[in-house]
């Protein structure tokens, strides 16, 4: 393993691209912990704990996707959400509006630049709602215990509306959210990795030494008396915690291989055949982010329900979202299955591999060339994502049902739980075959011992 490193590092291409997104993720981290203006972050901790309570709450995932930064009310509270209900939105209406699609497909370079900048614009609109109901929830705090705003911004209203405290709230967390959405970019585009997905999964890690933490307390060593969190239940979750990774590197590495064979063609003099290929049609095309965009998704209209306050109709509308509950496994599940086969109808075109493999003299044993094989890897694209779908799903919600039945603090069961498990397991992968190309483009062996990167 340290010699495989060594020759990451050997090469300078390479050594520079991690360098970088070392750098950018350094700085993400910073933001965690640089608080509002105005706001004391240490006493936010402490009423933040006694607001989420014992049960299973949207907030405390939320922190854990954002690395603590939003209990302690920091610059980067609202983390990349915003932007990736931006992205959703937008790639939906992409797929509703044919002129849209018709400018991507005509204009490529054109098209991603004017979906970027709308996606941008979106995220600066959804943030900034966010930001201002953040701000009602803080107030509402502030008003139980005095002492988490500052009074003196807090005196400079007009009518009846501390407007300097929302002013600032609105303008730092925006301005935090752009910045991780900034990071993420540079980080896809000069770094290693997807830069979004690199940003939630340091969130999820950075929360690894508060688990470890919460689960010595829960097992109460110390004393003789049975902890809160007993020792049948650990093992059970560290089973599943086994489970969620070995299901994921399967479902996201699986793939089904549809033969080719070539038609004989004449090189020069000779006439030869084409050797025998295939095509890999992998069982899970989208990855990890069907369940960043379900997360995402329920997210979004769950924040707004519980930042509105108590008492609220659409507080108590969305208590039915809650994490955990079983409306919100149900949604949860179909918003996977949703974005799979969406992620995949984007990504995924056939009637472009039929047409490249007819101008190649390719087929696939038994289907004639044209419109059969298109309709012959759309009918098989379809029932393996289906396959895929249901497994991700399960995986997904499992160990939620687990941990609730289990009654183990939700601080441990989110992180062994299989949303955040399922985005670190998928990305470390995507960035590991991210590494490993390079390697190839540079003929060194890969640093793992099997895979693609062992080649002759």
């Amino acid at each position: 393993m340290i010699s495989g490193i060594l020759r990451i590092l050997s090469v300078e291409e390479l050594r520079k691209k991690i360098t970088f997104t070392l750098l950018m993720l350094i700085i993400c981290r910073i933001g965690a912990y640089i608080p509002v203006p105005g706001i004391n972050g240490d006493l936010a901790v402490d009423l933040f704990q006694k607001a989420t309570g014992g049960s299973q709450n949207l907030f405390q995932l939320m922190d854990v996707f954002s690395g603590g930064a939003f209990a302690q009310m920091t610059i980067i509270a609202l983390g990349v959400m915003p932007y990736i209900s931006a992205s959703i939105i937008m790639q939906l209406m992409m797929a509703l509006i044919p002129s849209l699609q018709r400018e991507v497909k005509e204009n490529p370079e054109i098209g991603r630049r004017k979906l970027g900048k709308w996606t941008r614009v979106l995220t600066i609109v959804l943030a900034s709602f966010q930001a201002i109901l953040y701000g009602r929830f803080v107030l509402g705090l502030n008003a139980s215990q005095p002492g988490i705003v500052v009074s003196q911004i807090l005196n400079v209203t007009a009518f009846n509306v501390p407007w300097l405290f929302f002013f600032i709230i609105i303008l730092t967390m925006t301005a935090g959210t752009m910045l991780l959405m900034w990071i993420g970019e540079q980080i896809t585009e000069k770094g290693v990795g997807n830069g979004i997905s690199l940003i939630i999964t340091l969130g999820i890690l950075s929360s690894l030494p508060t688990t470890i933490g919460a689960i010595i307390r829960k097992l109460n060593l110390d004393s003789q008396e049975p902890g809160q969190l007993s020792f049948p239940s650990l093992v059970v979750l560290m089973v599943v915690f086994v489970f969620i990774i070995i299901g994921t590197i399967l479902v996201i590495q699986g793939q089904r291989k549809i033969p080719l064979q070539y038609a004989r063609r004449i090189v020069g003099r000779h006439e030869t055949q084409g050797g025998r290929a295939y095509i890999p049609l992998k069982v899970n095309y989208a990855g990890v982010i069907p369940v960043i965009f379900a997360s995402s998704l329920l997210m979004f209209p769950a924040t707004i329900g519980q930042l509105a306050g108590q008492g609220s109709w659409l507080a108590n509308l969305t208590k039915w979202l809650a994490p955990g509950s079983g409306v919100y496994s149900l949604f949860f599940v179909l918003l996977i299955i949703f974005f799979t086969y969406f992620w995949t109808a984007t990504q995924f075109h056939p009637e472009q591999i039929a047409s490249d493999m007819k101008k190649n003299g390719a087929f696939i044993p038994g289907i004639r060339q044209g419109r059969p094989t298109q309709d012959f890897l759309e009918e098989t694209m379809n029932r393996i994502t289906f396959a895929g779908a249901i497994f991700l799903s399960l995986i997904a919600v499992l160990p939620s049902i687990i941990g609730k039945l289990l009654k183990v603090d939700p601080s441990i069961s989110y992180f062994f739980g299989g949303t955040s498990l399922l985005i670190l397991v998928g990305v470390v992968l995507d960035t590991t075959k991210q590494v490993e190309s390079h390697m190839l483009m540079k003929r060194y062996e890969g640093f793992m011992k099997k895979g693609r990167g062992r080649r002759r």
